[in-house]
């Protein structure tokens, strides 16, 4: 017998003893308290990548940001993964912030207006734990920007990043049921479909009634959806210093508007695009008439407005004469509707200001609104 035929022999018994030990050696005991449950969820969490993301995803994410950044309002497909949240919930758009997120930047999630809803406090944790930034509730201290269905009252900045969540991509869903017809439209510029369905809207009810997810023209060439904000931050797009990223982790789609780019909602020549009126209407907290506004019933029915961006309210409720602009170095910059609503002043020949001075309209003097 040579060196090449020995061979060695395992004992059945042994084997089965070393699984045994194994098995045992690997059984993870169920903890018997929150707080054991606690401090293993919290340790388990070294396993992780920085920003819980593999880098393989976060530079994919990365590229079909830098290609949404090049054509502005066009929907680029990326490779959505799973997340510790369900689809619908922002899983697009927390894959877009995680994907950017860096050891020296703040970061903030708004939820219609609100940092202390379940889904804004949860994902906020998930990017404090798993990339150990520094999270804050002021607008104005944060570089990147996670929001759902609002932007801030407060100007955002060149160094600022808002990162939309978006249920729905295509505005033409609207119309056309078929992705596959939709896209050809896009590639055509072929809105014609959208445009017969704002008249049809116009006809029945003298106006446009879209409340939410108003279609805008980016850039002159893509109509797009800019999420379900209120046509109140529709203008807020237009001309921007800050980068607006929309991502879409259920239908895996990421678009963009650059800074300063045009962003012109769709309107007739005698239907022009108005944003919400709240008449004389007030929040109850701050006494805030240029911000918009949420309706609360109390448990006792008394009805009474408050500003939905909560951030905001709580620093007018200490100075009642801040401006939206407080933080920078330049005065009345125009971001978002003014109040009363410049459209409908225009009749009386006056437009009040963010700061309250009210001056003689002139034709294509709206402020921050598009038209």
């Amino acid at each position: 017998m040579t060196d090449h035929d020995t061979t060695a022999t395992t004992d059945p018994a042994t084997t089965e003893s070393e699984d045994s030990t194994v098995a045992e050696s690997t059984f993870i005991a169920e903890p018997e308290s929150v707080s054991e449950l606690v401090s293993e969820s919290q340790a388990g969490l070294s396993g992780y990548n920085y920003a819980y993301l593999d880098e393989h995803t976060k530079r994919e994410v990365r590229r079909g940001v830098l290609k949404a950044i090049s054509l502005p309002g066009h929907q680029v497909p990326f490779a959505s993964r799973e997340m510790p949240l369900a689809r619908g919930w922002g899983t697009g758009g927390i894959q877009v912030s995680l994907s950017l997120l860096g050891p020296d930047d703040t970061f903030k999630v708004i939820d219609q207006g609100s940092d202390e809803s379940v889904n804004a406090a949860n994902i906020r944790r998930l990017a404090k734990t798993t990339a150990d930034v520094d999270t804050t509730t002021d607008t104005t201290e944060a570089s990147i920007i996670q929001t759902r269905h609002r932007i801030p009252e407060e100007v955002l900045t060149d160094d600022q990043i808002l990162v939309l969540q978006v249920p729905t991509t295509d505005p033409l869903r609207r119309v056309d049921g078929s992705d596959d017809a939709n896209r050809r439209r896009h590639a055509h510029k072929d809105y014609s479909k959208m445009w017969v369905a704002l008249y049809e809207n116009v006809v029945e009810w003298d106006e446009i009634q879209i409340s939410a997810r108003y279609p805008v023209m980016v850039d002159g060439r893509y109509l797009m959806d800019p999420s379900p904000i209120p046509r109140w931050d529709t203008t807020k797009l237009n001309d921007a210093d800050s980068l607006f990223l929309l991502a879409a982790g259920r239908e895996a789609r990421i678009y963009a508007v650059p800074p300063h780019t045009d962003v012109e909602p769709l309107a007739f020549e005698d239907r022009s695009f108005q944003v919400e009126r709240f008449d004389d209407k007030t929040c109850h907290r701050c006494g805030s008439a240029d911000t918009y506004l949420t309706e609360v019933t109390d448990d006792d029915g008394v009805t009474r407005y408050a500003c939905n961006d909560a951030s905001f309210c709580e620093k007018r409720v200490e100075n009642p004469s801040l401006t939206k602009d407080h933080h920078l170095d330049a005065n009345n910059v125009a971001w978002g509707p003014e109040t009363p609503d410049p459209m409908l002043a225009e009749s009386e020949g006056l437009v009040e200001t963010d700061g309250g001075e009210a001056h003689t309209s002139s034709a294509g003097d709206n402020g921050g609104d598009d038209e």
